[in-house]
Parts: structure tokens; C-alpha cells; sequence
């Protein structure tokens, strides 16, 4: 029998200051057999850092159709397409060729830097890629965070990102190596 996913809820309140967004996202997030809170957590960074009204999870790890999350306008164009992880340059490629924007999250320490100084030459001329390495360390600090019902609260200013539950309050630390152009 198949293992299932497991359900987890957050309010996520987001005060993001340095692009004047103020909501709170009330979130089901489906945590897949494979997925640890570290990759979870990541997610949901990404998630707070991108947040609109209109950003989604998909099925993720479950369809590779698929990002971890993405936005999609009226008319189903992907506008942003967020992907966690080291991702092949072909998927990479493929896209930015399907969404205006795709942003990678990757977080698995001195393999992610391995993966990047093996791959930067190769989408060093895709215009619409961001790619954005989260520490291990914050990423083990960012999962004491997980929890089944979580009210979280993130803060983005001046570049600064905070995100806090009721008992602690993280400043989350990550490196951009490729910027949009």
C-alpha cells in the first residue's frame, strides 16, 4: 500500500514591507512520504518570500509536470514557477521556457554548491531564472518550525526576512547566486 501525505496547516501572515504585500494565507500544505520538515520549510519560505494571491503549491514531488509551487494568472500562463532542490538543467530550461519567471531553491549544503559550479555556465544567459541557496544551518533551524497546525508569522524588510511562531523567531539567512535580469 501506498504511503500517504501528510497534512499540515499554517496561517502564514506576511508583512513584506520591501514589496508592500500585507495578508495572511491560510495554507494546507501536503507533506509527501519522501519530504522531510527541512524541504517543507524551504517550501514555505519560498512560498513567504514570492507570496500573492494568486501563488499556489502544486503536487510537487507527486507530478513532475509540476513545480513545488507556482503562480498562474487568469488565463492559466505561468507567471512564476518555483522549484526546490537540484534541478537538471533541461527541466530548468524547459521552465523558462513555460513561465515568465522561475525561481529555484536550493538547500543541501556543499551538494548544492557542487550542483551550482556545475550548472551556472549553463543558464548564465536565462534572463528570467533566479536561483536562491538556503544554508544547511538555516534550513535545520527553519524545520524546529514544523508543526501540524502552525501560526507563523514572516516579516521582509530591507532584504531581512523573519519568520516566527509562538515561541521563536528565526532570521532566515540565504544567498542569491543568479539574480533576474
Amino acid at each position: 500500500m501506498a504511503l500517504k501525505a501528510t497534512i499540515f496547516k499554517s496561517d502564514l501572515q506576511i508583512a513584506d514591507m520591501d514589496r508592500h504585500y500585507y495578508a495572511t494565507h491560510p495554507l494546507v500544505i501536503a507533506r509527501h512520504p519522501s519530504e522531510d520538515d527541512e524541504r517543507m520549510m524551504v517550501r514555505l519560505l519560498a512560498f513567504a518570500l514570492n507570496a500573492n494571491e494568486s501563488l499556489a503549491f502544486t503536487k510537487g514531488l507527486s507530478d513532475t509536470d509540476e513545480p513545488d509551487i507556482w503562480d498562474k494568472d487568469l488565463t492559466g500562463a505561468i507567471q512564476l514557477w518555483i522549484e526546490l532542490g537540484q534541478p537538471d538543467e533541461k527541466r530548468i530550461r524547459q521552465a523558462c521556457g513555460r513561465a515568465e519567471k522561475v525561481a529555484v531553491f536550493t538547500y543541501s549544503g556543499n551538494s548544492a554548491d557542487v550542483w551550482w559550479k556545475g550548472i551556472a555556465s549553463k543558464l548564465e544567459r536565462l534572463d528570467n531564472l533566479q536561483v536562491i541557496n538556503v544554508p544547511v544551518e538555516m534550513t535545520q533551524t527553519l524545520a524546529t518550525l514544523a508543526n501540524r497546525n502552525m501560526q507563523l508569522q514572516c516579516t521582509i524588510q530591507d532584504g531581512q526576512v523573519w519568520l516566527a511562531d509562538n515561541s521563536q523567531s528565526i532570521e532566515a539567512h540565504f544567498t542569491v547566486l543568479k539574480a533576474f535580469k
